[in-house]
């Protein structure tokens, strides 16, 4: 039967989020209920929110949270009532290409539950990036749930759910930043701090983080960047290349996701090194770039979705990292809110006020 619980919904373009009754269904076939204990309020929810990701209002908003498993439907063996999880919007399928050579971070087929959460009128509601977690509890696939630690706090973990797995894997999966290179990352919100303490982990000896907002820039020092560079003040081509003996970065992160801080990060960038686009843009933005420079500079033009993770391996890994002190992702919470309180946060973090804001069930 049906459980009525609470839910930020999303109901149209730049509209304001309200807090709404919706309605859960029993869990089917590979299916799981999970009451959510935290969710953090992450940049990508404004997309949705927005209108930049699709049109099929309404959203079911919230997606980077953690909680406990209530229910599970037939054939999901992974996890069962009481697991602690971190929900993650890559369930691999197990079958597709990707999988069957050995590359399910690359999925092709990722699931999401079968079932549609509604309002109470019936309407059906579209769960943003499959999970829907501004909520009391949520219906998602099985797959989209894994085990992590149970104490490990709830508002921490839920981090690795979107903003902080982004970024530390667009640093160390996608990127392949080792030991003595020189990274810069460009934009130091959630993603972009993420990134340099990923780019710390895997052993950068210079790690250069670009921003226009001075508040973001001590930040991110104090997550372990080297260098800032206050990017409305100096050329950030020109500061990254000086910083880097004149040769740019090995490995230059774009954690904005717009035309002209990719191109930034193009030409800051050292000869054969990589420029990794974690950002996300908008489906209206463009690029342009003379197709030479593309060709005489070589090195590798990435896109990194999700931090290219596999949830099983890298969740409980980053979680026993941070038990062990030795990343602090408690450090990426700002403030903690209540469910009522989602549309003040948006607001907060399109001021850069907060690095994280994190709903509290």
């Amino acid at each position: 039967m049906a459980q009525e619980v609470r839910g930020v919904i999303a109901p149209g373009k730049n509209e304001p989020v309200r807090l709404e009754t919706i309605l859960v269904p029993d869990p089917g076939p590979g299916e799981a209920v999970v009451k959510i204990q935290a969710c953090g309020v992450c940049h990508t929810d404004l997309h949705y929110k927005q209108g930049g990701i699709s049109d099929d209002f309404p959203f079911l908003l919230g997606h980077e949270a953690a909680g406990v498993v209530e229910a599970v439907g037939d054939g999901a063996t992974d996890v069962a009532p009481g697991d602690f999880v971190i929900l993650n919007w890559r369930a691999v399928c197990g079958a597709c290409r990707a999988c069957l050579r050995g590359r399910p971070q690359y999925c092709f087929d990722t699931h999401n539950a079968r079932q549609r959460m509604t309002l109470k009128d019936g309407t059906e509601l579209s769960p943003a990036l499959g999970i829907g977690a501004f909520a009391d509890k949520t219906l998602v696939a099985a797959g989209q749930c894994t085990k992590v630690d149970p104490e490990v706090s709830p508002a921490v973990a839920g981090l690795l759910g979107c903003g902080v797995m982004a970024g530390i894997g667009a640093a160390i999966n996608t990127g392949g930043v080792g030991r003595g290179d020189s990274v810069a990352v460009i934009g130091c919100g959630g993603v972009g701090d993420a990134a340099v303490v990923g780019a710390r982990l895997a052993g950068a000896a210079r790690i250069i983080a670009v921003d226009i907002d001075d508040r973001k820039l001590t930040l991110a020092r104090s997550m372990g960047a080297t260098h800032t560079v206050n990017s409305r003040a100096t050329d950030p081509v020109a500061a990254i290349r000086e910083l880097t003996g004149g040769f740019g970065a090995d490995v230059v992160i774009e954690a904005v996701g717009r035309p002209e801080t990719y191109q930034q990060a193009f030409y800051a960038r050292d000869l054969a090194g990589t420029v990794v686009l974690v950002g996300v843009p908008t489906p209206d933005m463009t690029l342009e770039l003379p197709l030479l420079d593309v060709f005489g500079r070589g090195g590798a033009l990435k896109s990194s979705w999700y931090g290219d993770c596999l949830p099983s391996r890298d969740f409980p890994m980053l979680i026993d990292l941070h038990q062990q002190g030795r990343i602090d992702l408690g450090a990426f919470v700002t403030e903690t809110i209540g469910i009522e309180d989602v549309e003040g946060a948006f607001a907060r973090m399109h001021a850069g006020d907060v690095l994280r804001s994190v709903v509290t069930l």
